[in-house]
């Protein structure tokens, strides 16, 4: 079938304005010589694509959920790892904005790439000689500020290619998933055998090997001017940004990813609060990342046939259920079957959400424009949920914090759902 997403009229389907602006980009399009990343993506390329993903998330599992047990085993608090994981979203504001825009500016992705992972690797080499608090904060701001933005590129690079091959998004994003799930896996393994304090050292392996591959990535033609023209301005993306819609549609996701953001952050920490051994908290990512994969599956066959705004509001209810679940439960293995909701929740989040951004950003701003997207559910929500749930899980407890997240998942569930009756009835349906 289509791809789950697709390119849509951006916002000029909403606006005339936009439609300018489109019409403007076409021109730009048919009267320039084609380019040659504006070639059909071979077989070659695409793996290449699918690998980075995957070595990549390899990468984000290592920060996700074992950089905390990490940080606990040198001695640090569960609030000052709480503000650590608070910063580096608040220096993801900066950066994905920076990174996302330099992007669009030089109409390059697989150079910033290079740049952003060599940047990473250094940090995380500096990482492996800090023993005081303060030092962390700074070397962990200067990790986030090139790791935050790299997912949002990456998807940036696959919108911009699945456009020219016609495959879908969840048939890259699922190479992610499974890198995930095996670094969970095994490092959750290897960890357990060689101690956590090793973790960094793993992670300079990842990081390593992502930059290996970022180099046989391949850019995509998005339209608009040449690299360096500087008919790219921030003031066209500042009048797509002012769409009450947009502006309404990031506050949700906002809320919706608070609950989400504050699970990535602590659900390290409380499982190894309730007994839990490396292992099971390897297994208990792994959970949550293989069950990504048959959701992903389906949305690719059949989510076109449904209204994003639905499915966002059955993502939010299920996240509420899963996080309730999780704060009356005490035997850490539960937590395992429960991370398998991740597949109604964040599976659906992920896929139908950038389904819906799509629709609102043209491709000339379109790594800007993922970078406002990543800022709002990654790096506020990260924010709001690393020192929300740190001061709550130091001061009331793992069961009160996630309650909290369950509560912001309810408050989206019916913002999305006002929402989408909203529309209906101004669309006299």
């Amino acid at each position: 079938m289509t791809t789950e997403i697709k390119q849509q009229p951006a916002s000029g389907a909403r606006s005339g304005d936009s439609g300018k602006m489109h019409d403007s980009a076409e021109h730009e399009r048919t009267s320039a010589p084609a380019p040659e990343h504006d070639a059909r993506p071979t077989v070659k390329d695409e793996t290449v694509m699918r690998s980075f993903s995957f070595v990549f998330y390899m990468t984000m599992a290592l920060t996700v959920s074992f950089f905390p047990l990490y940080f606990k085993s040198q001695g640090y608090s569960n609030l000052q790892i709480g503000v650590v994981y608070s910063i580096g979203p608040f220096i993801g504001i900066a950066a994905n904005l920076f990174w996302g825009y330099a992007s669009d500016r030089l109409r390059t992705i697989r150079k910033v790439l290079l740049v952003m992972l060599c940047g990473q690797l250094l940090t995380t080499i500096v990482l492996t000689q800090i023993d005081a608090i303060a030092w962390l904060y700074v070397a962990m701001t200067v990790y986030n500020f090139f790791h935050t933005p790299i997912n949002g590129l990456n998807d940036s690079l696959t919108l911009l290619t699945i456009r020219r091959s016609g495959k879908s998004y969840a048939s890259f994003r699922v190479w992610g998933s499974l890198g995930f799930a095996f670094s969970s896996v095994v490092f959750g393994f290897v960890l357990h055998t060689v101690g956590v304090e090793k973790t960094i050292w793993f992670t300079v392996g990842t990081i390593s090997l992502s930059l290996v591959l970022a180099y046989f990535l391949k850019d995509r033609s998005r339209g608009g001017p040449a690299a360096g023209s500087g008919a790219v301005k921030m003031s066209g993306f500042v009048g797509i940004l002012k769409q009450p819609g947009l502006l309404l549609f990031l506050a949700l996701i906002f809320t919706m990813s608070f609950a989400h953001r504050t699970n990535d952050g602590f659900l390290a920490l409380t499982m190894r609060g309730m007994g839990a051994s490396d292992t099971v908290i390897g297994w208990a990512w792994t959970a949550s990342s293989l069950s990504e994969i048959p959701m992903f599956y389906w949305l690719s066959k059949n989510g076109h046939k449904y209204k994003e705004l639905p499915l966002l509001m059955i993502a939010s209810f299920f996240y509420a259920v899963r996080f309730f679940l999780v704060s009356i439960v005490t035997d850490p293995i539960w937590i395992i079957p429960l991370q398998m909701m991740h597949s109604v929740t964040f599976g659906i989040f992920l896929v139908t959400a950038l389904r819906y951004i799509q629709q609102l950003i043209p491709d000339e701003y379109r790594a800007t424009g993922q970078a406002i997207y990543n800022i709002v559910w990654s790096c506020l929500a990260g924010l709001a949920s690393g020192v929300v749930g740190g001061w709550v899980l130091d001061g009331w407890g793992a069961p009160v914090m996630y309650r909290i997240a369950a509560t912001s998942g309810l408050v989206a569930c019916a913002g999305f759902l006002l929402t989408h009756v909203i529309q209906r009835r101004r669309a006299g349906e």
